[in-house]
């Protein structure tokens, strides 16, 4: 963990530093997504290869659609309250 807190650190400190270099931040930007693209399918792999994961692949789809509906479904109501509250002008 300890490994993880020193590298997001650096980052951040490393990031402050290059924040107007616009060159830079479009490059990073473009390799940011890869590295994303790379970890889903790092991840995708790692999960197909489980056995645990694909012998008991229905409860898990099952636990996995009901994460994830509440999860949009809460979104939602926060983004919706958000505006409600916030940006929402008086239309008096």
């Amino acid at each position: 963990m300890i490994t993880v807190l020193i590298i997001m650190t650096s980052g951040i400190i490393i990031g402050w530093f290059l924040h107007k270099k616009e060159k830079i931040l479009k490059i990073l930007s473009g390799l940011t997504d890869w590295a994303i693209y790379i970890l889903l399918f790092l991840l995708g792999l790692s999960a197909g290869t489980n056995e645990k994961i694909l012998n008991n692949f229905d409860q898990i789809g099952l636990q996995a659609i009901l994460i994830t509906l509440f999860a949009v479904a809460g979104s939602i109501l926060v983004s919706w309250l958000t505006y409600i509250l916030f940006f929402k002008k008086d239309e008096r």
